[in-house]
C-alpha cells in the first residue's frame, strides 16, 4: 500500500513539475514547433523584440475567433510598440491554416477583412503547453486555458494572465500593459491603478530631496503630492 502511494505521489509530482507556470522575472521557456509560418523556436526567433504568447483552447471556437480578429485589427499598435506575438494551441498546423482562411474572410465589426500574418503554433503533444503551465487540470488535460504571456526583449517573463473558457481577453488591456512597461522602463516611474498612456505617473522617491531640484524650483512644477506618501509626476496628456 505504501509503495502504491509513493508511486502515485511521484507521478503527481512529475505532472505538476511538467506543467508549471513561468514566474514573473524568470527566463521564458524555449521550445521548437511547427507553425503556420514554418518551423520556429520560441521566443528566440523573435530576436530582441518584446513577445506575447497567447494560448487558446481550440481553433474555430467563437470566443477564440473574436480574439484573433481583435489581435489582427490591433497588430499595427503592437508593431509600434515593438511587439511580436504568437498563438498556440494543441491543434495542428493544418487546422490552424483552415482557421486562418476562415477568419480572413470574416468582416468583424464592419472593419473589413483582415490579414493574419502572425504565427499559429502547433502543440499537439502539449510540450510547450506544459512548459508554460497552460493545461489547467480542473478544466482540461488536453487543451489549453486562455493564457497571455508578456515577454521582454531579453526573453524575461514580465506578466502572465489566465482567463476562463467563456470570457474573451481584452486586447486593449494587453496594449495598455505593454505601454505601461515601456513607460516604467524609460522614465523610471511607476504607473498607478487604471493608468492609461499619457496619464500622471507615480514617482518612487521624494522629488524635493534632490539638491539639483532644490536649486531649480521650475523642475518641481511637474510634481505634486497626494497625502503624505504619494508623489506624482504629471503625464503627457497634461502638457500643452
Amino acid at each position: 500500500m505504501l509503495a502504491l502511494l509513493a508511486v502515485l505521489f511521484i507521478a503527481t509530482s512529475a505532472l505538476s513539475q511538467n506543467n508549471e507556470i513561468p514566474l514573473i522575472g524568470s527566463k521564458a521557456p524555449s521550445f521548437k514547433a511547427m507553425s503556420t509560418n514554418g518551423k520556429m523556436t520560441f521566443p528566440d526567433d523573435f530576436g530582441d523584440s518584446w513577445k506575447i504568447l497567447f494560448s487558446h483552447p481550440a481553433d474555430f471556437t467563437p470566443v477564440c475567433s473574436s480574439e484573433l480578429l481583435e489581435l489582427a485589427y490591433l497588430q499595427p499598435e503592437f508593431e509600434k510598440l515593438g511587439v511580436k506575438f504568437a498563438i498556440i494551441s494543441t491543434d495542428n498546423v493544418a487546422m490552424h491554416k483552415l482557421w486562418i482562411e476562415y477568419l480572413e474572410n470574416v468582416d468583424y465589426k464592419n472593419r473589413g477583412k483582415l490579414h493574419i500574418d502572425f504565427p499559429l503554433i502547433e502543440d499537439t503533444k502539449a510540450t510547450a503547453s506544459k512548459k508554460y503551465g497552460m493545461l489547467h487540470e480542473p478544466t482540461s488535460r488536453s487543451y489549453d486555458i486562455r493564457g497571455v504571456f508578456i515577454i521582454d526583449d531579453k526573453n524575461i517573463v514580465r506578466a502572465t494572465n489566465f482567463y476562463p473558457m467563456q470570457v474573451g481577453r481584452n486586447i486593449n488591456e494587453i496594449v495598455r500593459l505593454v505601454e505601461a512597461f515601456k513607460k516604467v522602463e524609460s522614465d523610471l516611474v511607476y504607473t498607478p491603478a487604471n493608468w492609461e498612456k499619457g496619464d500622471d505617473v507615480i514617482v518612487p522617491y521624494n522629488p524635493t530631496s534632490g539638491n539639483a531640484q532644490e536649486t531649480d524650483p521650475k523642475a518641481l512644477q511637474e510634481y505634486y503630492k497626494v497625502g503624505n506618501r504619494l508623489w506624482f509626476k504629471t503625464g503627457d496628456s497634461n502638457k500643452d
